[in-house]
């Protein structure tokens, strides 16, 4: 167990005094810290005999005052009031100061005490003290000296054996406890009723159930089963061993109910096991019974109250708290705020904190804690100052709080400040205030400072880890949490799904497909893979681009939930495949999972990039027949849906049908007026936003694009310096290229060109690419080349940049050095994406490409594609433009690709199975070429071209007259994505 023999104890004072007759009061300034941890060392003092007093009249009047000032608990009076000339009774007198050192937790005195009585050389090897100094010292939190005086002791009580024991299960050391039961058993030690609490309060620490019943087994062969404090004890054993059946049979089995304890006991159990409805239960019983509640009765029920749903019943309890006066305790009051916060109802715990007469720490962090879990962070923050002001002294757990609040509201002055409290009293070295830290600097992006309070945790924990790989993850530093995750590795820490997910998105950050697929293969060895790990997989797999790994990781998924549907639609969408991520929708329409919120956006963001109108208006029937409310993302997502499926009205009816419009809905709407040309409608109204909401980068960028989309120059300027200038935003470098678009598409290219110089940031490729394409449209071949030339040396790899220079020198006539730039971009591997056109048939979306062979229809197509151009070509006067053909051709060759552009493709097969009146709508993924802007225009026939300078074309039939096959063409659509 422990060592058995130890020197004879010794003490050293930092100085020599004689301690007779002073009084034990002027000691506590001496250094006595070292009395049971130095070898011998005696120092000689001058020990003056006491006056001669009558020993009767000494002993009866001094040591009834002393047990009067013991009971009082006055704990200077006692030292004063004690001397060495109580050697008559010295197990009294010394008894009765040890206990109320126990009582007061103070070691110092306690520590004192014991010095004293070895120096006054008038105690003898007292069974009696000795217990009482091992008592002591395991209140007092002391265990080493507690050891040290049981080993010492020649002889010991069973009184002495509890003492032992108790001091062991009040400082947490269960396996002690264990060490010393065994040891009795060795020694035949009897046990007592006293011995069975701590020895089954032991086995609850351990969880082990065994050692339980056995001791519950040895106090049945002792006849201790029917003493109230053992059976008690064994309710609550039961009860810490996961065994709640055990501890209510024991309990049922109590032939006197009538002590409140063993209620407290059992309704404890099921409260601390989260029983909660039968700990209330056995309240009421408990009341039924006419049993009068205590405190701790009080506090064990209002912690069952654990939810919501539970508010009613813990107002009731409260109730018997106001009519019971004597239950208005300090932990009772903590018990009652702490209620109402896990309830979410803020203002009645509030309102019962400020009632209490005097507010004690618990009850200040309840609060505290109660506005961090219900999201009120600045609440707390204010709380915070009050606190302060109270006088109140923040600890770990106050800390802990403020710092959660602030990491969330981003406040990282004030949560330095709180860190440098923490350094400041020694807070930051504890775990949970350390992990705090980290968390706090990870979500205030201050990636230093936040590697700094990891590095100063001197025992990190799994959750350490986590965090800080967590938080190097989500600031986009994914090769620093990959080298810790590796660590964490090597030290052998388990990893939890946690910390995998971290690690899944510093790989999303750098797009490693192998790195992923590393991790894959580790969670399905590890066994970790649950359905959140799995969805993430998805996620990741689909960021990377592996849409293949994303689709067979969501197919063995055995059991999905929305989250799996979710993740694989976005993994298409982010993969540009509308088409199947709408189809995915589809099906998990038919299953019994219905969508969520995010699941809806995801469908009509595919929706609008495909300009399928009719699954567009079939997910928002179901959003209304669902009663989904019409918060602000959903919103803005319908009306992005409808504007570009060309439907602003409709668009329009959705943004006015909310009330309260938040910034990303007043954008988007802006954003529908700027794509389909209305740029005076779409300034008016961020005007009207401004004098709502604060614009933000996106809200001026999407205001300045419908100026740079309907020729507002003037306006785009001016706006560009309001929010330079009067909002104090930088400029994006999307915005620099929305005014530079602008400039160019006005002819005002030299200024372009002077504002691009003039710019405080380097030009981006963006930046170039739109000068580029304003020298293209109006002939300029010297700003053209220059840009040409930016354009190659900052992005060297967009096969785009190429093909739009190619053009450019292909339209100026320069056909060599087209096919220079051409070659060049074949040498190093690029590829154009080709030009595809979407057209929403029935319940199918069809896709074309130039050329297209594929159909399954195809000759239907050409047929009737053949069948229109001859037709305009006769009746309406068309007459092809193959200039916009830039390759080096024959002019039969470049009719042949004329004639057969994907949008002609689309628009032939939308006419061969559409209805009579049905708007024809075409989305595609490069612009349209201008010979096929004016296919179908018939200036004869009293067709008008509603051609406005935005990326959505409408070509709208206003003749009364039958045109082609006996349709009206209400509406041609074209949505231009790459504008």
């Amino acid at each position: 167990m422990r060592l058995q023999s130890y020197p004879k104890l010794g003490i050293v004072f930092s100085c020599t005094l004689t301690l007779m007759p002073t009084p034990l009061a002027h000691l506590h300034t001496y250094n006595c810290s070292s009395i049971l941890a130095h070898p011998p060392m005696l120092i000689q003092t001058q020990i003056k005999p006491p006056p001669k007093t009558p020993t009767s009249s000494r002993k009866s009047i001094q040591t009834n005052t002393l047990k009067d000032i013991c009971f009082r608990g006055n704990l200077k009076e006692a030292f004063q009031s004690l001397t060495l000339a109580f050697n008559d009774h010295p197990d009294e007198i010394y008894g009765a100061v040890l206990d109320l050192c126990a009582r007061k937790k103070a070691l110092s005195q306690g520590l004192q005490i014991h010095a004293h009585m070895i120096k006054s050389c008038s105690v003898p090897e007292s069974v009696f003290l000795g217990t009482k100094l091992v008592f002591m010292y395991g209140k007092c939190g002391s265990v080493e000296n507690a050891e040290k005086v049981f080993d010492k002791m020649g002889q010991r009580s069973i009184f002495t054996w509890n003492a032992m024991i108790g001091a062991y299960v009040s400082n947490g050391k269960p396996f002690e406890v264990l060490e010393t039961y065994k040891e009795m058993r060795l020694l035949g030690v009897s046990l007592d009723a006293y011995s069975f609490p701590s020895l089954l309060k032991a086995s609850g620490l351990l969880k082990n159930l065994f050692l339980g019943a056995e001791i519950h087994g040895l106090a049945i062969k002792s006849g201790y089963d029917s003493v109230v404090c053992v059976v008690n004890s064994l309710v609550a054993m039961y009860a810490k061993c996961d065994d709640l059946c055990g501890a209510r049979r024991l309990f049922g089995r109590m032939v006197q109910k009538d002590d409140v304890v063993s209620w407290n006991s059992i309704i404890s159990a099921y409260s601390s096991s989260g029983k909660s409805r039968e700990a209330l239960e056995l309240f009421r019983e408990m009341q039924n019974a006419g049993l009068d509640s205590n405190t701790y009765t009080i506090v064990a029920s209002l912690q069952a109250c654990d939810d919501y749903s539970f508010r009613k019943l813990g107002k009731e309890i409260h109730a018997v708290v106001l009519k019971s006066a004597q239950l208005l305790h300090s932990h009772v009051a903590g018990a009652l705020v702490a209620m109402y916060v896990r309830c979410c109802k803020m203002s009645e715990a509030l309102r019962t904190f400020n009632e209490l007469d005097e507010k004690d720490k618990v009850a200040w962090n309840s609060m505290l804690t109660g506005f961090i879990q219900n999201g009120m962070y600045s609440e707390a923050l204010h709380f915070f100052n009050d606190f302060r002001y109270a006088g109140e002294k923040p600890d770990q757990v106050t800390v802990i709080s403020i710092l959660l609040a602030c990491g969330r509201l981003g406040y990282l002055l004030n949560g330095m400040e709180l860190h440098a409290y923490a350094i400041k009293n020694g807070f930051d070295l504890d775990l949970q205030v350390g992990n705090t830290l980290i968390d706090m600097y990870a979500k205030c992006c201050c990636v230093n400072y936040m590697g700094y309070a990891f590095n100063r945790i001197p025992d990190k924990d799994l959750i350490s880890w986590t965090t800080v790989i967590a938080g190097y993850a989500q600031n986009n530093y994914g090769l620093k949490a990959l080298e810790l995750f590796r660590e964490v590795q090597l030290i052998g820490i388990d990893v939890d799904p946690m910390m995998i997910g971290s690690v899944l998105l510093a790989c999303s950050e750098l797009a490693c497909v192998s790195q992923v697929k590393e991790i894959h293969g580790y969670i399905i060895r590890r066994g970790l893979s649950d359905i959140v790990l799995q969805n993430m997989v998805i996620d990741v797999y689909g960021e990377c681009g592996n849409i293949d790994y994303a689709v067979r990781t969501f197919e063995l998924i055995k059991f999905k939930d929305v989250v799996s549907w979710t993740s694989m639609i976005s993994a298409y969408l982010h993969n540009e495949l509308a088409n199947e991520a709408l189809q995915l929708f589809h099906i998990l329409m038919k299953t019994n999972i219905y969508p969520d919120s995010i699941a809806l956006k995801s469908a009509l963001s595919a929706a609008s990039s495909l300009s399928a109108l009719k699954y567009g208006k079939e997910i928002h029937n179901f959003i209304i027949r669902q009663d989904f409310i019409f918060e602000g993302s959903i919103a803005s997502s319908l009306v992005d849906m409808y504007s570009r499926c060309g439907m602003v009205e409709s668009a329009h009816k959705i943004f006015k049908s909310v009330e309260s419009k938040d910034l990303v809905l007043w954008t988007s709407m802006i954003n529908a007026y700027g794509m389909h040309g209305y740029g005076k409608v779409a300034i008016d109204l961020f005007n009207k936003m401004k004098e709502k909401l604060t614009p933000d980068h996106i809200a001026f960028l999407s205001v300045l694009y419908a100026c740079s989309h309907s020729g507002l120059i003037d306006e785009g300027r001016q706006l560009f310096k309001i929010m330079k200038y009067e909002y104090q935003l930088e400029p994006w470098p999307e915005h620099y290229a929305c005014l530079v678009d602008l400039l160019g598409r006005a002819n005002c290219l030299e200024e372009a060109y002077e504002f691009v110089k003039s710019m405080q940031m380097a030009p981006t490729a963006e930046i170039w690419c739109a000068l580029l394409r304003a020298c293209q449209v109006h002939s300029n071949q010297e700003l053209g080349e220059i840009a040409a030339q930016k354009l190659l040396e900052l992005n060297p790899g967009n096969p785009g940049h190429y093909v739009l220079i190619s053009n450019v020198f292909a339209a100026e006539g320069r056909c060599k050095d087209a096919e220079k730039i051409r070659t060049r971009m074949k040498e190093r591997g690029l590829k154009k994406s080709p030009g595809c056109s979407w057209i929403e048939v029935g319940n199918r979306i069809h896709t074309f490409v130039a050329r297209d062979k594929s159909h399954p229809e195809c000759r239907q197509i050409t047929k009737k594609l053949d069948q229109i151009t001859q037709k305009l070509e006769n009746e309406g006067g068309y007459v092809p433009q193959t200039k916009f053909v830039l390759h080096n051709v024959e002019e039969n060759e470049k009719l042949k690709m004329l004639y057969e552009h994907s949008e002609r493709l689309a628009i032939a097969y939308g006419l061969l199975k559409n209805a009579k009146g049905t708007p024809i709508r075409i989305t595609k993924n490069l612009r349209v070429c201008g010979d096929c802007h004016t296919f179908y225009i018939n200036d004869k026939g009293g067709a008008q071209v509603k051609a406005l300078n935005t990326p959505s074309l409408h070509l709208t039939k206003k003749s009364k007259k039958q045109s082609m096959d006996g349709y009206h063409y209400r509406e041609l659509h074209y949505q231009i994505s790459n504008a």
